[in-house]
């Protein structure tokens, strides 16, 4: 059976965009199915509209990407989120939709399944590191299989992080992530899909 890979992200400039696609390719290049899902804006249309670009890309991506839903985590063998950092944590954006999945969590449908995370900043040292490690401890009370991207690709030792693809960028005139860290995204769903598949055995 076919391996199959969530990534539920979210993205306000096209920079995590990018590196959920990136982490897409590497996964579909391993062989898994993969979904991509955005998850939406929860704040008013007032405050997107105060910042250049925000409705444009937001329209753009809601018309390329669904909505993540709960059954989309019972569909998947693999769960990989991604957000822009936010003061060195995850965005509010994501941690409603974890927040919604209490249901699922209930019924024990994150259990031995493959998770990891990847996350955009407006910086070199703009919180990479303590927002991936954030959504470890969420995954860890989900129950997820935490798959760290470590340094099992030489990739790793020019860009990302240990625990997970990342991307710097100054979100105004620069929003595309460097090839390098495309390369690790990739890398890094190319191993989610690979330990995925192996737990997915594991469970029958």
């Amino acid at each position: 059976m076919t391996t199959r890979i969530l990534i539920a992200f979210y993205s306000r400039n096209g920079s995590t965009e990018a590196l959920a696609k990136a982490v897409a390719e590497g996964a579909e290049a391993a062989g898994a199915e993969v979904r991509l899902r955005r998850v939406r804006d929860i704040v008013s249309a007032e405050v997107i509209a105060a910042v250049p670009g925000w409705a444009d890309n937001a329209s753009r991506m809601d018309a390329l990407y669904p909505a993540p839903t709960p059954y989309d985590i019972e569909w998947a063998d693999g769960i990989v989120f991604g957000t822009p950092t936010r003061y060195g944590n995850t965005t509010a954006e994501l941690k409603a939709y974890i927040d919604s999945l209490g249901g699922v969590w209930f019924q024990g449908l994150f259990n031995g399944k493959a998770g990891a995370a990847f996350c955009a900043t407006m910086g070199t040292h703009g919180g990479a590191e303590s927002t991936v490690l954030s959504l470890y401890n969420v995954m860890a009370h989900l129950g997820l299989i935490i798959v760290p991207t470590g340094y099992a690709d030489p990739i790793m030792f020019q860009a990302g992080t240990p625990y997970g693809a990342h991307a710097a960028v100054d979100g105004k005139h620069v929003v595309a992530p460097p090839e390098q860290d495309l390369q690790v995204a990739r890398y890094q769903g190319r191993r989610v899909a690979q330990v995925a598949t192996a737990l997915k055995t594991l469970r029958g």
